[in-house]
């Protein structure tokens, strides 16, 4: 990487976004942070720019807010793949997408259902995906990342909910069965990897995510390690869980040094 070329990171503002503006600064790398208030500004400019990481988005509650949903997932980035001086790009997608796929290479076939509300965040993330994918340029590339666990996380993912709980009350309760899987990532794997993909990365897409599920139960001994006591909803109280297939890792991990465990980090809160 050339550590003296600026990278624009556009969606500064988010939880992401500035942990990645925050790792960059510390290592003395320039970087450019642009957030709500700065974007139009930045997409009127029309000089030469090094890599850009894309990381605008909505998670938790795009089935209420559809609209802006598709515009920071296709809207803002067709402007931003249209402006000038623009040779790279990186844009952050989600794993999301293989929710109806057995397969989680990323050349698998991806199904959707447009008739299902919660399918309108992944086709929104493919159309994206596919603006940066069909474009000749080959610097411009597409990361699915996983579920991200780190500082600061949003109450809005499950992780975050859950540490919220454990604040307030000292004790959480998980509602979905003990054997439930999921991916994650650690933040820290996140901003480690995003530079590196944007610069030298040798593909167009790739998933970011570990190389194995973890189970709530798992996730239950994390929290009980740190301090929280943690059950499971039984009976009628209970939600019915669902398991993903592992993320394959492996176009990510013949370039790079792969993800580690993501639940080897205690996350700051004041009840633990």
């Amino acid at each position: 990487m050339s550590a003296d070329r600026v990278i624009t990171v556009l969606g500064a503002g988010g939880w992401i976004g500035a942990a990645l503006v925050a790792d960059l600064r510390r290592q003395g790398r320039p970087v450019r942070a642009v957030d709500r208030a700065g974007l139009l500004a930045w997409l009127a400019e029309r000089d030469q720019q090094g890599p850009v990481i894309y990381a605008i988005g909505l998670t938790a509650d795009f089935r209420q807010r559809p609209y802006a949903t598709a515009e920071a997932h296709v809207g803002l980035l067709s402007q931003a793949l249209k402006r000038p001086g623009v040779d790279q790009l990186l844009l952050l997608s989600s794993t999301r997408v293989y929710a109806r796929s057995s397969d989680t290479r990323e050349t698998a076939v991806l199904p959707c259902l447009s008739s299902d509300p919660s399918d309108l965040y992944n086709l929104s993330k493919l159309l994206g995906e596919a603006l940066v994918l069909q474009d000749p340029r080959p610097g411009l590339k597409v990361v699915r990342l996983s579920n991200v666990v780190g500082p600061g996380q949003p109450v809005s993912t499950f992780v975050g909910a859950l540490l919220e709980e454990a604040r307030a009350t000292g004790m959480v309760t998980i509602q979905q069965p003990v054997d439930t899987a999921k991916n994650y990532v650690a933040l820290a794997d996140v901003v480690r990897l995003l530079p590196l993909i944007a610069e030298l990365g040798q593909q167009r897409l790739y998933n970011l995510g570990s190389g194995r599920n973890t189970r709530h139960a798992e996730v239950a001994a994390w929290l009980e390690r740190q301090g929280t006591r943690v059950r499971f909803a039984s009976g009628e109280a209970a939600c019915t869980g669902l398991s993903f297939p592992p993320l394959a890792i492996d176009r990510l991990a013949a370039e790079f040094e792969p993800p580690g465990d993501p639940f080897r980090q205690t996350l700051p809160n004041p009840a633990f």
